[in-house]
């Protein structure tokens, strides 16, 4: 694929997939959470196209109400991580000194060991629930935007419109929030849409090892978690929910693909 003919895939991917999640209580034939005992483990049928699963609840009804869920986790966390990483790495970016120090050994310290252990155990430490899954994503994904933040406020500080800025006696605040952070929006845009797509891998991780979503709320990783004893004898029910993570999943990392070959002539 040609350099930034990516994003427009990505872009009509993930938008596809989101709207299907929001439009979810229309365009769902059926209750997520009905039950048709005699009808369970069916496989896809006119009336219920995706199949249903053990309990007869309707997959394709399910796999949009768990699209909402995905979503709200990765927006919520995705927007609380890149508040604290902006504050955080501009602040270590712009004073320097022991301000700097601080923030990248903790940096350090939370890159040492692998995000998906840290959001296993923060959220088994707090409880399973969706709102926790949320803020064991938000504790640990603000490190990196932290240190993209930091990266690129040492090369825009050097620049001679901040220099200006400060020489006409611009206070540290106003030069961060009126100078520095909104000429480094592109890599930052491109990093969230790749932390959209890292958030919604997470949170369907969590929800598959039951530290998310509590049962009889559809989530894509609860669903492959009840679908596994059933792979052999009835495929469909790990099929459509994987294929769902699997879609928008591609759809952000095509979207910031193509948008950091825009911002970026050098790449591609």
């Amino acid at each position: 694929m040609r350099r930034g003919r990516r994003w427009p895939s990505g872009f009509l991917l993930v938008t596809g997939v989101m709207l299907c999640a929001l439009l979810a209580p229309i365009l769902a034939p059926h209750s997520p959470t009905d039950q048709v005992l005699a009808e369970g483990l069916s496989g896809p049928s006119l009336t219920h196209p995706f199949g249903q699963d053990r309990l007869g609840r309707d997959l394709l009804s399910r796999t949009l109400y768990g699209g909402r869920i995905s979503f709200w986790v990765a927006t919520v966390a995705v927007s609380i991580s890149l508040g604290i990483g902006l504050v955080v790495g501009a602040a270590a970016g712009h004073f320097g000194g022991w301000v700097d120090e601080l923030v990248m050994r903790c940096v350090d310290i939370l890159q040492a060991f692998p995000g998906i252990l840290l959001a296993i155990a923060f959220a088994a430490i707090l409880g399973p629930s969706i709102t926790n899954v949320v803020i064991a994503l938000s504790l640990i994904g603000w490190v990196g935007y932290a240190r993209l933040t930091r990266g690129q406020i040492l090369v825009v500080r050097e620049m001679e419109f901040v220099a200006a800025a400060r020489a006409l006696g611009g206070k540290d605040l106003r030069v961060i929030f009126r100078h520095l952070l909104p000429n480094i929006v592109g890599p930052v845009v491109v990093e969230a849409s790749f932390g959209f797509a890292a958030v919604i891998v997470a949170e369907a991780s969590l929800s598959f090892l039951g530290l998310g979503t509590q049962p009889p709320t559809p989530s894509w990783g609860a669903m492959l978690d009840e679908a596994r004893q059933y792979l052999l004898v009835a495929p469909h029910l790990t099929l459509f929910p994987g294929v769902a993570i699997v879609v928008t999943v591609m759809g952000f990392n095509f979207l910031g693909d193509g948008l950091r070959d825009l911002w970026d002539p050098r790449s591609g």
